[in-house]
């Protein structure tokens, strides 16, 4: 086996934006890949890291594949369902180029995917992080390029995350095309259920940088 494929995602906890999935194939017989050196999870690395990372990432990977989905679709099919068609999908580019793959977590129920689950696999398999710095160096980027079609909400800021910046703009303004009115950091302040920070939600998280 050379040939090892990882899939990841960026996005998953965001009130604002697409989900975006990033699958990349490494050939392990061409270790040590150096441009890789040092590489881990995404959410662990500088802006500046992630970019440096993603530059070699392309230049030293077999094939990178992207898949996106819109907030509406997350809306319509939820979360779960729309990152597993999303994981699946980047495997799915890649047409059998690869010997097994790596989720990070997710069981995708697709056997001939040939994809393996493994807990925290973007901290163990460098493809599965080269997939996850991929996913979220596109997704910042597309965030901060339509950042100045809504500067109220301050994308270039937080690209979509639950910040407090983010939940006090979304008391201000309401929701714009770009948020995800199922998630409940959405629809809360619009209701007036809460002050503040809101309770615990599963579906918000914090911003990686």
């Amino acid at each position: 086996m050379t040939l090892l494929a990882g899939v990841d995602e960026a996005g998953r906890g965001c009130l604002a934006g697409p989900l975006v999935t990033a699958g990349v194939i490494l050939d392990y017989g061409r270790a040590p890949l150096r441009e890789l050196k040092g590489l881990t999870d995404s959410k662990l690395l500088s802006l500046e890291a992630r970019e440096t990372f993603y530059r070699g990432i392309l230049h030293s990977a077999v094939r990178v594949s992207l898949a996106v989905v819109s907030p509406g679709t997350i809306d319509e099919s939820g979360l779960h369902r729309a990152n597993l068609f999303a994981l699946c999908r980047c495997l799915e580019l890649f047409t059998g180029e690869y010997d097994v793959a790596v989720v990070d977590g997710f069981d995708l129920r697709r056997p001939d995917l040939k994809a393996v689950p493994v807990i925290a696999a973007d901290f163990k398999s460098a493809t599965v992080a080269a997939a996850s710095v991929v996913a979220k160096v596109v997704r910042d980027r597309l965030m901060r390029s339509l950042a100045s079609e809504y500067p109220q909400y301050g994308f270039a800021e937080h690209v979509g995350y639950g910040t407090a910046q983010h939940r006090d703009a979304l008391r201000r303004y309401g929701p714009c095309r770009l948020h995800r009115l199922s998630f409940r950091g959405v629809a809360m302040p619009q209701l007036g259920l809460w002050d503040g920070e809101p309770p615990n939600d599963p579906d918000t998280l914090e911003p990686e940088e």
